[in-house]
């Protein structure tokens, strides 16, 4: 079994070696480096607290794989996990030069997956919208952190919030530029604005949470009528 790099020696490496993204998808691939850290330690703690919730999650936006890896460590028994990247660079959903390949990220989550062989996770090679047209299952989580520009980001809550089940989330990623207490992107933080804070939120549809860059909706459960 391959183990990491020791961080000291990590450290030494130069930066335009360790930010080529041919040198770490061979490094991630063999397991010497740990996949990039792309969520601050509270955004990651209330991932992995929504997954501990979720039947059926999907991630939108995986890169080197940091957050799925600490997704299907939480997800119950029995869970599936949808991974949805075109990978290779996009300028609208990673900083210049950044980019990921799906084999070194496939093998990052793989190793995680080998403790969770409970969990079912199935990869989507292709942008959102193309796996959204033949999508026709009830989903519990959705993390939304690929396109990042206003057009992408809106296409994703439009394709992917009529398949929420009720009591499920939508989780936007870096949607809290300007605010005192967070941070964000233009794009994201435009989509929540406009769809969740001027004139309200959608009909059954609410923001329940906000750390740092992300912001959580959630869908109302439906309550039957009594007697």
């Amino acid at each position: 079994m391959s183990a990491l790099l020791p961080q000291r020696l990590r450290s030494f490496t130069p930066s335009g070696l360790k930010n080529d993204p041919r040198v770490r998808a061979l490094a991630l691939g063999a397991g010497l480096i740990p996949p990039r850290t792309m969520h601050a330690p509270a955004e990651a703690a209330l991932l992995v607290e929504l997954a501990r919730d979720a039947r059926r999650a999907v991630e939108i936006g995986v890169y080197e794989g940091s957050s799925a890896v600490a997704t299907v460590r939480a997800l119950p028994r029995g869970a599936e996990l949808h991974l949805i990247d075109p990978f290779g660079h996009h300028p609208d959903a990673l900083r210049a030069g950044a980019a990921a390949t799906a084999w070194a990220t496939r093998r990052a989550v793989a190793r995680a997956a080998r403790h969770r062989p409970d969990v079912h996770v199935v990869w989507h090679i292709e942008r959102s919208e193309d796996t959204a047209a033949g999508w026709n299952e009830p989903v519990d989580l959705v993390f939304v952190d690929g396109d990042h520009s206003e057009t992408g980001c809106e296409l994703d809550w439009t394709l992917w919030h009529q398949h929420v089940a009720p009591g499920g989330r939508v989780v936007f990623h870096d949607a809290r530029d300007g605010s005192a207490d967070g941070r964000g992107l233009p794009g994201p933080t435009a989509v929540v604005e406009r769809t969740f804070r001027n004139g309200g939120p959608p009909p059954g549809w609410a923001i329940e949470r906000e750390i740092a860059s992300m912001v959580v909706v959630r869908r109302r459960r439906v309550h039957p009528l009594s007697g």
